[in-house]
């Protein structure tokens, strides 16, 4: 594929926020106002269930002999690696065949789309989210409401995205939106520009509330949204948006698949290059498609690397369409560029 060539006025020409004040009549006018949306069968349903199947048979074939109708083997011996709050970032996840096919999905990447006014989008290597509720081998999940952006850095940078493969409903776990709160963001951290008690993160580009910050936003008048959705739907949120995940109090599994998508003009020649690396050795990426992070967090089974970790999906290396590779970066890498890696 040759390399595409961006024009200046591709990097913020007509994307959401930078218009003003505007009515669609869709899901953006709801992002505009509560900092996140939902777009009802992104993926059709059929595709969604298939979806689904193929992630419980990623389990059932991981090698540690989970089986789906044993309630007996939803223990961290039987698993991959999943943390309480569902993340599961390794063994080939962030590149199988499953996950880059729901990427590509007409629905999911259509949304980003409309918002940012370009097809000329760079997709995240993401993690997907397993969760199985009333697991006694893990910690808690306790709220940890955050922001996925860096609070030096104001405006809209980043709109995260997750697409649901199983019912979601108001006690089955997943997420939980501070509806509005997108639109404070900058004047909370005016309020909070000496904190002393910070959370500390491992990034700039987290930042998590205190109690005195939950506070703030409650005497603020805001509320909390836990967000529904049926297989196939899609959540988009402003990471401003205050955020995080519940777990089930119900009997229904959680699995969704972590979808951000930003303009390539967005990126630097630089990000590209680093992110065709990630591609070409099956690395995953935090949810910020310019990859500014590559490699995500060690995956550990009692403390120690995890023997059963692997980075090439079982499936293989991802066989992309065209469609698809366009949203790995590497099409919209200059050749000058290319030449000097």
């Amino acid at each position: 594929m040759a390399t595409i060539t961006l024009t200046q006025t591709d990097a913020a020409a007509g994307r959401l926020f930078l218009r003003g004040a505007q009515e669609y009549g869709d899901f953006r006018d709801n992002l505009q106002r509560d900092g996140f949306a939902v777009i009802k069968g992104a993926v059709p349903r059929e595709r969604a269930d298939q979806y689904a199947e193929q992630m419980w048979k990623f389990l059932e074939d991981f090698g540690l002999g989970f089986d789906r109708n044993d309630p007996s083997k939803i223990h961290k011996d039987f698993l991959p690696q999943i943390n309480e709050k569902g993340m599961c970032f390794g063994y080939g996840l962030p590149h199988e065949k499953f996950t880059w096919d729901i990427r590509s999905e007409p629905g999911v990447v259509g949304a980003f789309e409309k918002v940012y006014d370009t097809k000329d989008l760079i997709v995240s290597f993401d993690a997907v989210n397993i969760g199985f509720p009333n697991r006694k081998d893990l910690p808690e999940n306790k709220p940890w409401p955050h922001q996925d952006q860096n609070r030096e850095k104001p405006g809209f940078r980043c709109l995260q995205g997750l697409v649901n493969l199983l019912p979601s409903g108001p006690n089955d776990g997943g997420l939980i939106v501070c509806k509005g709160s997108h639109l404070v963001s900058e004047e909370f951290h005016k309020a909070f520009e000496d904190e002393k008690d910070r959370i500390w993160a491992w990034t700039t580009e987290w930042y998590g509330f205190t109690d005195a910050g939950m506070t703030w936003l409650d005497d603020k008048g805001f509320v909390w949204e836990k967000v529904c959705m049926e297989p196939g739907d899609l959540v988009v949120w402003d990471s401003r948006a205050v955020h995080y995940n519940l777990t089930s109090t119900t009997d229904q599994p959680r699995f969704a698949t972590y979808t951000c998508y930003m303009p390539a003009a967005d990126a630097s020649q630089e990000d590209l290059l680093r992110k065709k690396k990630a591609f070409e050795e099956c690395k995953s990426t935090t949810h910020w498609p310019n990859a500014v992070h590559v490699g995500g967090l060690p995956v550990l089974r009692d403390g120690e690397p995890d023997p059963y970790h692997y980075l090439v999906p079982k499936s293989g290396r991802p066989q992309l369409s065209e469609r698809a590779y366009k949203l790995t970066g590497i099409p919209y890498i200059k050749e000058e560029a290319m030449l000097v890696q």
